[in-house]
């Protein structure tokens, strides 16, 4: 199964991954910005970092809101996560099957944690989202678009990642198609950013970030 490859892929990173990214955010003043503005934006209560990694998005989020919790399928991740960050709260979790019950979050960030996930997956995945979260509670999903010989819709197999060996597919996703997965998932898109990659400090993919509000049902049906 697809989850089990990802998590064996990034148990097997997890280390490495840690000392290479845990800074990133230092370098990266447009998404400490987003992230920053999705703090402001996101109604009161707990904020969830679903695809957490070694938790210092967490950390970042944790810095501007009371609650965060973060959440990530790789029991190596949670635990390097942890041993970061102790006086934070995180879980192995799959985003497919998450273990939290309706309307429990004011928030959900995911950055870049559904670029394993094939269009089925990320319909399910959105589905999850929306189902934790609270009434107008507030989403904010980051992707690749393209890179190096690498087209939206492309998937990138990926054997080797930071010098270990993995087995899994990497999607780079187009805009309007994740848009578009968002609202049959229970989503209103308030807001997207493109930019272009940050050269020496990133892979070279263009990214997009996307700021969607969970749709409220009204007694006259959806609302888009």
């Amino acid at each position: 199964m697809a989850d089990d490859r990802v998590r064996a892929g990034y148990d097997a990173v997890a280390a490495t991954y840690a000392e290479q990214f845990c800074d990133e955010l230092d370098h990266k003043p447009m998404e400490r910005g987003l992230l920053d503005a999705f703090c402001n934006m996101a109604p009161d209560g707990t904020i969830a970092d679903i695809g957490c990694g070694p938790g210092h998005i967490t950390r970042f989020l944790a810095a501007r809101r009371e609650t965060v919790v973060g959440l990530d399928l790789s029991t190596e991740m949670i635990a390097v996560a942890r041993q970061r960050n102790p006086d934070l709260s995180f879980a192995v979790a799959s985003m497919l099957d998450l273990p939290c019950h309706d309307g429990t979050f004011a928030g959900v960030v995911a950055m870049y944690s559904i670029i394993h996930l094939d269009a089925a997956q990320r319909g399910r995945a959105f589905g999850e989202f929306a189902r934790i979260l609270c009434p107008d509670g507030l989403l904010l999903v980051s992707f690749h678009v393209d890179g190096p010989g690498l087209a939206p819709g492309d998937v990138n197999h990926v054997t080797t990642f930071l010098g270990h060996s993995v087995d899994m597919d990497g999607y780079f996703l187009d805009p309007a198609v994740v848009t578009t997965e968002l609202v049959d998932n229970g989503f209103r898109v308030e807001a997207r950013l493109d930019r272009e990659p940050i050269a020496g400090i990133e892979f070279g993919s263009r990214r997009c970030y996307i700021l969607a509000r969970r749709a409220v049902r009204s007694s006259h049906g959806p609302r888009s």
